[in-house]
C-alpha cells in the first residue's frame, strides 16, 4: 500500500505536528552538535509545510537519557534555521504550559521546535499505537494539532510514542524522506528486484544486523537472490565458520565484541547456502602499514582491516553483471590510512553500474561523502540505520504499519475530514 503524502492534504492555517529525526553526531568536549544531511533533508519537509502556511510544531530527538549526546535540541533549531533560511524558534518545554502556549500563539507558516521528546520517559516505551495514543505526550499535544507528519523514518523501527501514538487520533501523512525511504527499499520487493542477478553486498562492525538479513533471503527459497557478497567483519566471521584461523589479534577483537557467537548461525547458513555466498580470498591487515594476503595464509599477523585485491577483483567482476544491488555496511576501516581500499573500491564499482542501486547505514554514508562519490550515481543511498535493516530483514516497521492504518481509517472518514483532505 502506498502511504498517504503531504500532497494528499489541506495544511493552510493548519497545527502540524511533525516527527523528524534530527539525531547527530555529539562532541563532548565542545558540547556542539555535528550538522549531518538528516538535519539538510528534514529542514526541505518542514520548509515545505511553512511555505503551505501550516504552523509547523517540530517533533524530534537526541540521543537516548544516560547517554553522553542526550541534550536539549536549541542547537538543533539554529542549524535548521540556516538550512531553510527562517527562523526555527526553539521551545524548551514539550507538554507543559509554555509549549502548549507557544503552539496556540502560532502563525501561519510560523516554525517552532519543542524540546527532546526523549526527555519524557514514556516517549522509548514499545507500545501499540493505541497504548501510546492515552499517554502524556500525545493526549497533551494532539489537542492543539490537526495534521500529524511523520518523516522520520529512521526511527520507523521504533513502536515509539512520537511514530505510532499520533496516527490514532490525527489525520496522519508521511513527509518526504519517509515517502522516498519506504519507496526505494519496496523495490526491493517489486518487480524492479524480481529479475536475477540480485547482488547484496554486506559489510561493517554489526554483523548480528547481515546475518539477520542473509536468513531473511533464503527462508523460504522463492526470492530472485543470485549472490550475497560478505565483507567487513560478516565476511571475516564466514571465514571462520569455514575453518580459517584469523589470527589473535582479529579473534580477541571478535571475542570482546562477542561476534564469536553467530559462528553456529552462520555455519548452519553455509551448509544450505553456501552455492549463493561470497566470501573474500584475501584480507589486509598490518600494525605499520597495510600487508595483503590470501586467506590461505591466514592466520594474520595483525587485526584484519579490509578485504585484499583480488576479492575487489571477484566482487567487480559480480557485481557488473547485477541487475539490483543493495549495499551495507563498509569492507574495511576506511577511516584509516592504508586500508581505504575495499569500501572505496566497491562503492565506486557499485556507482558506476547500470542497475537499481540501493545503499545504506551510516558508516556507508560516511564513505560515499569522504571519498567524494557523487550520490546521484546511486539509485537511492537511505538515511537511516535500523529501520534499513529491519526492512530488509524482512520485518514490519510500526511507525509505517500505523500510517498505513490511518490512511485506512480516515479514508474512510474522507468526507467527515473534507477540510483536511484535497
Amino acid at each position: 500500500m502506498n502511504l498517504f503524502s503531504i500532497d494528499d492534504l489541506i495544511f493552510k492555517n493548519k497545527t502540524v505536528l511533525v516527527r523528524v529525526d534530527l539525531n547527530t553526531s555529539y562532541n563532548k568536549s565542545t558540547r556542539k552538535i555535528e550538522d549531518h544531511e538528516r538535519l539538510r533533508e528534514h529542514s526541505k519537509t518542514i520548509s515545505e509545510l511553512s511555505e503551505k502556511k501550516a504552523k509547523v510544531v517540530v517533533l524530534a530527538h537526541q540521543g537516548r537519557k544516560g547517554s553522553p549526546d542526550f541534550t536539549h535540541l536549541d542547537q538543533h533549531a539554529i542549524l535548521l534555521s540556516k538550512h531553510i533560511g527562517k527562523k526555527v524558534f526553539f521551545v524548551k518545554d514539550i507538554i507543559g504550559i509554555k509549549a502548549k502556549n507557544r503552539i496556540k500563539s502560532m502563525k501561519n507558516g510560523e516554525i517552532i521546535i519543542l524540546d527532546n521528546v526523549r526527555l519524557i520517559d514514556e516517549e522509548v516505551e514499545n507500545k501499540t499505537g493505541i497504548e501510546h495514543s492515552k499517554g502524556k505526550l500525545v493526549t497533551n499535544l494532539f489537542p492543539l494539532a490537526d495534521i500529524f507528519v511523520n518523516d522520520a523514518f529512521s526511527v520507523a523501527h521504533r513502536s515509539h510514542a512520537s511514530t505510532v501514538g499520533f496516527t490514532q487520533v490525527l489525520p496522519s501523512v508521511a513527509g518526504r524522506i519517509m515517502v522516498r525511504e519506504w519507496a526505494s527499499i519496496s523495490k526491493m520487493e517489486s518487480e524492479t528486484c524480481s529479475i536475477p542477478p540480485v547482488v547484496y553486498v554486506l559489510g561493517g562492525n554489526k554483523p548480528d544486523d547481515c546475518l539477520k538479513i542473509i536468513e531473511y533471503l533464503f527462508k523460504d527459497g522463492t526470492r530472485p537472490i543470485q549472490t550475497v557478497l560478505t565483507c567487513g567483519v560478516i565476511g571475516e566471521l564466514f571465514l571462520m565458520a569455514k575453518g580459517n584461523k584469523l589470527g589473535p589479534a582479529t579473534y580477541e577483537y571478535f571475542k570482546g565484541e562477542k561476534y564469536l557467537i553467530l559462528l553456529e548461525r552462520i555455519k548452519s547458513v553455509l551448509k544450505h547456502y553456501s552455492k549463493f555466498i561470497q566470501i573474500p580470498d584475501d584480507i589486509a591487515f598490518g600494525d605499520a602499514g597495510r600487508k595483503d594476503i590470501s586467506v590461505n595464509s591466514l592466520p594474520a599477523e595483525g587485526l584484519i582491516m579490509d578485504i585484499g585485491e583480488q576479492t575487489i577483483k571477484k566482487y567487480f567482476k559480480i557485481l557488473k553483471k547485477a541487475n539490483c544491488v543493495v549495499a551495507k555496511g563498509t569492507p574495511g576501516a576506511y577511516e584509516e590510512k592504508g586500508f581505504e581500499k575495499g569500501t572505496k573500491g566497491l562503492l565506486e564499482i557499485i556507482a558506476d553500474l547500470d542497475a537499481f542501486t540501493l545503499i545504506g547505514g551510516g558508516d556507508t554514508n560516511q564513505a560515499i561523502k569522504k571519498f567524494s562519490i557523487d550520490k546521484k550515481k546511486f539509485s537511492y543511498v537511505s538515511l537511516a540505520g535500523g529501520a534499513f535493516i529491519t526492512a530488509l530483514s524482512g520485518e514490519k516497521l510500526p511507525a509505517i504499519e500505523a500510517l498505513k492504518e490511518s490512511k485506512k481509517k480516515h479514508k474512510s472518514k474522507a468526507h467527515a475530514l473534507s477540510r483536511f483532505y484535497k
